[in-house]
């Protein structure tokens, strides 16, 4: 008689086959293109564009003054008020780092990146954002990857779909 190696191996293995299954689908948000999104702590709203073509995000940054606070870097800044733009709301963060930026026309800009909480689809995440002036542009906010990442996934024929509120930590 010969012995049911196949057959006792699997027995064997059959325990792990979960462990081996696929990992559970992560909860993404679909949002569209436009958004309505929450600067926290000071609760305000602001249209942000979602840009999957860019990596880092960054917010409108008027008046820019860069300090030394307690030993570290600093800096002061003006974002227009979401209700009136003709009122600046100062805003001060730390400095976490620098970023270089090549644009469009080929040239580099260096910016200064800080951290902010920001409250999108129903969820409240700390991003890091480049500022810069964005008065020119369409949206004071500009949302990329870093952000987004396992979290949202953008319909680009949509805009305002998720909620600019969340939780409370």
């Amino acid at each position: 008689m010969r012995f049911p190696f196949p057959a006792v191996l699997l027995l064997l293995l059959l325990p792990l086959a979960p462990a081996m299954a696929d990992p559970p689908a992560r909860e993404m948000h679909i949002l569209g293109w436009v958004e309505w999104i929450r600067l926290m702590p000071e609760d305000l709203r602001i249209k942000a564009k979602l840009d999957t073509g860019a990596t880092t995000s960054s917010l409108n940054a008027l008046n820019q003054e860069i300090f030394e606070r307690d030993g570290e870097e600093w800096i002061a800044f003006d974002i227009l008020d979401p209700e009136d733009e003709d009122r600046h709301i100062r805003l001060e963060r730390e400095i976490t780092r620098y970023v270089r930026i090549v644009r469009h026309s080929g040239d580099h800009q260096r910016r200064p990146v800080v951290e902010v909480d920001l409250c999108l689809g129903g969820v409240q995440r700390r991003e890091e954002v480049s500022l810069v002036d964005r008065t020119e542009l369409n949206y004071q906010l500009l949302v990329g990857r870093n952000h987004m990442e396992g979290a949202i996934l953008v319909d680009p024929g949509e805009t305002f779909l998720g909620e600019a509120r969340c939780p409370s930590p």
